[in-house]
């Protein structure tokens, strides 16, 4: 017996998940950040909303969730009669943690004539004090839908929110939250790295800051960035996001060369979500076995949560997971 994990010695790992799986009439869910291994046992494999709503159309009673904790959340909040867990609760979100719901309700009441769309990488408190959730996906859409004449305040990432502002001439209140994943991306390597492959276009989240962004060839939520590999004609491509994305990118279109944006010490192993890597094969079995850690939520909350996510469904329902931010 693993004394730390309390695992039997020399199981074979990817069995027994999918012993589990069956037993337990689970799903999994790996997020694209996932690492490889746990992408390829995943039953869907995509962005945090698009999985969610995958796992609420199936007939599981678990749902166990491959990502971080705000995406656990978001799955009980649409699939509140699924037992949900997520291999580590110690998962969270860089995002998420620069938005404490306290301080986001007093930032709203210190503005009480702005409506709060709020990223969806934030915690089911900060959901419930919004008006509308998007996605990097669905933002656009969304706002092209509010009157000229609306304030907005745009919580927690202030490099998605600027991104838009300057995209569509719209000024907005931006919380000062940032991802820590694609903060991390410089400008200097970038540059470098496109002059040794002068024909590579460049794709990129709109987390990342403006200098990375405006060097983009293509601006686009995961989904989108990997929908730009299978249909870019060119054979190199460089990506600013997480690097994990790129196992998809080689699956889809093996013949194609895909190359990570470099962090400052010129290589991408900065960039990896560090919250992401916190899920390993060992704690997903355990989730399956133990039925630990689960989301739980209070139902009051969960409602008002909801609300938000509803209110960008209706408005944006065809966008979510498609990458329509599309080219600059």
């Amino acid at each position: 017996m693993n004394a730390i994990t309390g695992i039997p010695q020399g199981i074979d790992l990817r069995a027994e998940i999918d012993r589990l799986r069956k037993e337990r009439n689970a799903v999994i869910l790996g997020h694209y950040y996932q690492k490889p291994e746990i992408q390829d046992l995943s039953d869907f494999v995509g962005d945090s909303l698009e999985l969610s709503r995958k796992a609420a159309e199936t007939d599981a009673d678990v749902i166990a969730f491959c990502g971080v904790r705000f995406m656990a959340e978001t799955a009980k909040i649409l699939s509140p009669e699924k037992i949900v867990v997520l291999p580590d609760m110690d998962a969270g979100c860089s995002l998420e943690d620069s938005c404490p719901p306290t301080q986001f309700k007093a930032f709203r009441e210190a503005h009480p004539d702005h409506i709060a769309l709020s990223y969806i990488n934030c915690s089911a408190e900060v959901k419930a004090l919004s008006d509308i959730i998007v996605t990097s996906s669905s933002a656009e859409k969304i706002l092209s839908q509010i009157p000229r004449d609306q304030k907005i305040i745009f919580g927690p990432d202030k490099h998605l929110g600027g991104y838009l502002s300057r995209k569509l001439g719209r000024e907005m209140l931006l919380w000062p939250g940032v991802c820590i994943v694609h903060e991390a991306f410089s400008e200097t390597e970038l540059l470098k790295l496109k002059a040794q492959h002068p024909g590579a276009p460049i794709a990129a989240h709109p987390e990342c800051p403006p200098h990375i962004v405006d060097h983009a060839d293509y601006i686009g939520s995961t989904s989108g960035i990997l929908d730009f590999s299978k249909k870019m004609p060119g054979d190199t491509l460089i990506v600013a996001t997480e690097p994990h994305i790129i196992h998809q990118m080689q699956k889809a279109v093996p013949e194609k060369t895909f190359i990570g944006a470099p962090g400052a010490d010129g290589n991408c192993n900065c960039n990896i979500c560090p919250y992401m890597a916190l899920n390993t094969m060992e704690k997903l079995y355990l989730a399956l076995r133990d039925l630990q850690p689960r989301i739980e939520m209070e139902e009051g909350l969960r409602l008002a949560a909801k609300k938000s996510l509803d209110r960008m469904l209706e408005m944006a329902s065809g966008t979510v997971g498609q990458g329509d931010l599309g080219s600059r």
